[in-house]
């Protein structure tokens, strides 16, 4: 089945005043890191909400599966919340994945917000249910800090701008590496995580997709073998572009002689696709953009200019 062809389900704006529901679906929290991101989550109008167990600990997780999905379920059940936002990631949500009852959380359509560990979710939810997501900043980690969330993507994604494009400031690291024009739909997150999907009941879905790809500390030649992985499994047949992020710390050592852009090309190079890299969504060093996942965009890469462009609102009014 082809993530084109679900039906898309619109979660509803979040406004100034709703609450917000915080989880942690993947590693355990730090209390000091998540209320610095409460506090900052107040100061621009929202109304965070946890539950205690939230600071629960089994090994690295944020406790056991079963309060780890029992406190997701209980945030898309909720009527009181109106959005979702994941504190960190780290790992651990690829254990919710045969635990979840997704027609529940599909029959309470929200916001859900997250990176890193959480693309398992993000895509999940995407490619079972049709729930539009976001790749966007979390609490213990973006919220908690100056200048870690970029304002201007987060209202237009979360308030329902019908078109709208990342700022030109937050963009200037942005570069096209194979020209073309393309339109589909926007999906991705951190490769290891989608690499990590295939061969399994929640394989990414990614025909017709305009492709988003970022990660943390892995050498080049890592990231080499998972995008070899993705070609070859076919995850790049039908993509109609991809978009590289920030890719931080993805170096083998000071001197290493190449670029990581040199090591893409190599691999994907020859798709005849457009492919930019340097957007600043997931792991980055300031500003974490939010991408809508599920909605229709265009990606324009002419020289080394790029413009990608949201092409509808990712929520709906109600």
């Amino acid at each position: 089945m082809s993530a084109i062809n679900v039906s898309r389900i619109k979660p509803a704006a979040l406004r100034q005043g709703d609450t917000v529901g915080i989880v942690a679906p993947a590693s355990n929290v730090k209390p000091e890191e998540l209320e610095a991101g409460c506090e900052a989550l107040r100061r621009a109008g929202y109304n965070p909400l946890y539950f205690d167990s939230i600071f629960e600990r089994d090994l690295y997780f944020a406790g056991s599966v079963g309060r780890r999905t029992g406190e997701l379920e209980e945030m898309f059940a909720r009527k009181d919340v109106r959005a979702i936002i994941c504190a960190r990631g780290g790992y651990g949500s690829n254990y919710l994945l045969d635990t979840l009852n997704f027609t529940k959380i599909a029959a309470h359509p929200k916001i859900f917000i997250g990176y890193s560990d959480l693309t398992a979710l993000l895509t999940c939810f995407s490619d079972k249910t049709g729930l539009v997501t976001f790749h966007g900043p979390m609490v213990a980690k973006d919220w908690a800090y100056a200048d870690g969330v970029e304002m201007h993507s987060w209202q237009a994604a979360l308030s329902g701008a019908s078109a709208w494009e990342p700022d030109p400031g937050t963009t200037s690291s942005l570069k096209g590496l194979v020209e073309g024009r393309a339109e589909g739909m926007l999906y991705g997150g951190c490769l290891s995580i989608l690499v990590a999907s295939l061969g399994t009941r929640y394989e990414i879905e990614t025909r017709g997709t305009i492709l988003f790809l970022e990660d943390v500390a892995a050498k080049p030649f890592q990231i080499d073998r998972m995008l070899m992985q993705l070609k070859i499994s076919g995850k790049l047949d039908d993509v109609k572009g991809i978009i590289f992020g920030e890719m931080l710390n993805c170096v083998q050592g000071a001197n290493q002689g190449y670029t990581l852009e040199e090591v893409v090309l190599r691999v994907v190079g020859d798709l005849g696709i457009p492919i930019a890299y340097g957007l600043r969504s997931g792991h980055v060093t300031t500003g974490n953009i939010t991408l809508p996942l599920g909605v229709q965009a265009a990606l324009v890469v002419s020289g080394a200019q790029v413009s990608l462009r949201i092409l509808e609102s990712s929520v709906s009014s109600d």
